[in-house]
């Protein structure tokens, strides 16, 4: 697998079972940066009864939040790689690792040569159709992640992960879905137009508070339910990847030739650019405002980075924003920058990003 070809959201397989999700578009010579998705009950069970999925033959379970890179570092230290511009470990698998590899657009082409399907690829297809038709998007821009890339879905209680490819269908798509919302009597709703999509779960961030988080969410517009017909309503993703065209060779601009770590800090600044906010790294540059905590050099700081997907598509160009994270300096050929990085660490849940004004001063999605 020398030559083996990757992007954010292609899925690796490793030798003990374990599913792993490629992490962003820039990565080591030999290896992976990667996130753990999901592992075989032997390896791995989850207290938490939504995690459950199986292929009829054989039970996995997912990991959510951070627990999975927790997992694998205290149990497969084999993938955790070492970085060397950051100069620590970080989730990935080397070439020599990888047993089987699974991409989402390949899945999806034959999940609709697929015939019959059952009732929640005949669903899939008919919002595909539905999106494609009204968005003018081809269906060879998409492809499919989650429980329906690796076959372990549930007819009655999995929901449909779409990947939508591209920065300009991206923008479409998320024009058209708000389209949807806006009518009453649509096919789609926005799933965070109320508190339900929260109901019922834990809040572990510290700064972020589950009103903030569903106003936030509510017009990144990507998340939807879909009325099928007479059968149930579905939850539905379309998640924004990079298509081949818009990556660039950028290890220089984030990582340079080393990364410093600088401490912890709080910040209010204004987006000056939020054309990378779709994907993973999400990249806003920034003009620092004011120092609510740390040290002098953040006012030097020029973007923040985030490896979270909770603040993808968070902010609007010339939006003031409150963001609380990690502080680091980046040495490269040309001298140095500094950024605030939101990613996993020992204070996940003390990180954010946000708009930073009251709620009752929103302005109307």
């Amino acid at each position: 697998m020398a030559h083996l070809k990757l992007r954010d959201r292609d899925a690796i397989i490793t030798q003990e079972g374990l599913i792993l999700r490629v992490f962003g578009y820039t990565h080591p010579k030999d290896a992976y940066i990667c996130d753990a998705e999901y592992a075989p009950e032997n390896l791995f069970k989850s207290k938490n009864p939504k995690a459950f999925r199986t292929d009829g033959t054989q039970i996995f379970h997912k990991f959510y939040e951070d627990e999975g890179w927790k997992f694998v570092k205290k149990n497969f230290p084999q993938y955790m790689i070492f970085h060397e511009p950051l100069n620590r470990n970080v989730l990935g698998v080397k070439l020599e690792n990888i047993a089987e590899i699974r991409k989402p657009e390949e899945t999806l082409k034959k999940i609709l040569a697929k015939k019959p399907k059952d009732e929640l690829l005949k669903a899939m297809e008919n919002l595909l159709n539905l999106v494609t038709q009204h968005s003018g998007i081809s269906a060879k821009n998409f492809g499919v992640f989650g429980s329906l890339l690796h076959g372990f879905y549930h007819l009655q209680y999995s929901d449909i992960d779409l990947i939508v490819y591209g920065k300009e269908n991206i923008t479409q798509i998320r024009k058209t879905l708000k389209d949807f919302y806006q009518k009453s009597d649509a096919s789609l709703r926005n799933e965070f137009e109320n508190n339900e999509a929260i109901k019922g779960k834990t809040w572990r961030f510290l700064n972020y508070s589950p009103k903030e988080f569903i106003w936030h969410q509510k017009r990144k517009a990507i998340y939807a339910l879909f009325h099928n017909q007479q059968q149930r309503t579905i939850k539905a993703e379309f998640e924004p990847v990079k298509a081949w065209k818009d990556i660039k060779n950028n290890k220089e601009e984030l990582f340079g030739e080393a990364v410093m770590s600088k401490g912890w800090a709080k910040i209010i600044a204004r987006i000056v650019d939020d054309s990378d906010a779709p994907f993973i790294p999400s990249i806003y540059k920034i003009e620092p405002l004011e120092i609510i905590e740390g040290e002098k050099k953040a006012l030097e700081v020029t973007r923040i980075v985030s490896y979270m997907e909770e603040f993808r598509l968070q902010a609007h160009r010339d939006e003031t924003v409150y963001v609380e994270g990690n502080l680091e300096e980046i040495k490269t050929s040309k001298g140095s920058i500094h950024q605030i990085t939101l990613t996993y660490c020992p204070r996940y849940y003390e990180q954010v990003l946000k708009v930073y004004k009251p709620l009752s001063q929103h302005h109307k999605i």
